[in-house]
């Protein structure tokens, strides 16, 4: 299978902090991949240099084949840290936004996932719970038909039945070919559904592995290698 991102020599500096050096990774397609790291490890930054958010200071990254710009922009389907859709706006509305702006977007899709958890789609934004807010934002990103998934703390201030959801959801709704990246902090609850591992340490890839290879190798669960490695 061919790459679907490939990153060579990347660094990120801002100003005089080094915030990524010299990393190099591939990634195929067909994984779910988890992105882990104590805060401050170059994560973040990571994630928004794919995006296209961020400029690199120095290397390559490119994702199916092209070099980050309109062409990736349409092939990533991107869930940030923190809410960016206006609380005023319906359920509605902002499907419909995604329908005009991302011509691989399936509002069918977006709308039996609302019907399956119960959820009004007249409803505003802004009279949701944090757990629903959370729902309706991966339910807009898992809607895309795209290459490369990004979700950034998909997780994070949910109950474990919200988690529980959200994790099906991600698995339930994606192209087998296509690849996700989680960043998470939660790595026992996300552990179960991830392929491969990229640990991040100030900045460089401190290790790349599949889930098996760490359960064979290392005789312990990624949470626990994780604890062991950055003694959390």
């Amino acid at each position: 299978m061919s790459k679907l991102v490939d990153i060579k020599g990347l660094t990120k500096i801002y100003e005089a902090t080094t915030a990524l050096y010299n990393v190099n990774l591939e990634l195929e397609g067909g994984h779910i991949v988890g992105l882990l790291g104590p805060n401050g490890s170059g994560k973040t930054t990571m994630i928004k240099i794919l995006c296209g958010l961020l400029h690199p200071s120095a290397g390559t990254v490119t994702v199916d084949g092209h070099e980050i710009g309109v062409d990736t922009k349409r092939v990533i389907s991107y869930l940030p840290d923190q809410t960016y859709l206006d609380g005023n706006m319906s359920i509605q509305d902002t499907i419909q936004l995604f329908v005009d702006f991302y011509p691989d977007f399936d509002p069918n899709r977006a709308f039996d996932m609302l019907n399956s958890l119960n959820i009004n789609p007249a409803a505003r934004l802004k009279t949701l719970s944090k757990g629903n807010k959370e729902k309706v934002q991966l339910i807009l990103v898992m809607s895309r038909r795209a290459k490369l998934y990004i979700l950034d703390e998909p997780i994070a201030g949910v109950d474990p039945a919200a988690r529980d959801y959200i994790l099906n959801t991600i698995i339930s709704n994606y192209d087998p070919e296509a690849t996700i990246i989680i960043s998470t902090h939660l790595i026992s609850d996300v552990e179960k559904i991830l392929d491969d591992v990229i640990f991040l340490q100030f900045g460089q890839i401190a290790l790349h592995a599949t889930v098996d290879e760490i359960r064979s190798k290392e005789g312990k669960s990624v949470d626990a290698l994780f604890r062991e490695v950055y003694k959390c």
